[in-house]
This record gives structure tokens, C-alpha cells and sequence, in this order.
């Protein structure tokens, strides 16, 4: 049974930073693709970063320069270094893992005060 959970989310004022974090588990991690989703209310998923089985990392618009994903194979953890935050980054932030099939975590809400 495929698992993932985040944590690392919170309340944090305009311009700080925040690292979210992403155990998974039941799933061959170090051949999977990776990302970090974000959903606000009314509005569909969108992605933030994706990294490859191999490390390479794609980034949305709005986070470049700003945001990191990484991943720790050993550990069967993916993170996202959250940088110089922005009152539009509040959202719910979802970990997702692609083997043949996408698994999702539970999400972990980031909120970003002005």
C-alpha cells in the first residue's frame, strides 16, 4: 500500500521561508517521479516543481528562483524549500509520486501572512 505523508506546513509572514517534507513509503521511490502540487479554494491543482527519477527538476512560473525540490532516495523523501514567500503561495501543498500510477498525501496547508 502506497503512502504519503507531508508535514513542514504552517503560518509564516511575507518573505520568510518554510521547507515542506514528503515520506513516502510502499512504493519503489527511487524510480519514481516526484512533485509538489497546490490547491486553493475554487481554484484546480496546480503543480509547483516536479523532479525526475534522475533529478531534474521543472519548476511552475511563479515559484522559479524561489522554491527548491529535492530528493532524498535513501531516506524515501522528497522536500520543497519554500523561500521569499508570498501572501498568493497560501494554499494546501500536496506531495505526489508517479510510478505507473499517481499517489497523492493528505496535503499540508501553508499559510503566508502580509
Amino acid at each position: 500500500q502506497v503512502r504519503l505523508v507531508e508535514s513542514g506546513g504552517g503560518l509564516v509572514q511575507a518573505g520568510g521561508s518554510l521547507r515542506l517534507s514528503c515520506a513516502a513509503s510502499g512504493i519503489s521511490f527511487s524510480i519514481s517521479a516526484l512533485g509538489w502540487y497546490r490547491q486553493t479554494p475554487g481554484k484546480e491543482r496546480e503543480l509547483v516543481a516536479t523532479i525526475t527519477s534522475g533529478g531534474a527538476a521543472i519548476y511552475a512560473d511563479s515559484v522559479k528562483g524561489r522554491f527548491t525540490i529535492s530528493r532524498d532516495n535513501a531516506k524515501n523523501m522528497v522536500f520543497l524549500q519554500m523561500n521569499s514567500l508570498k501572501s498568493d503561495d497560501t494554499a494546501v501543498y500536496y506531495c505526489q509520486c508517479r510510478f505507473i500510477y499517481e499517489y497523492w498525501g493528505q496535503g499540508t496547508q501553508v499559510t503566508v501572512s502580509s
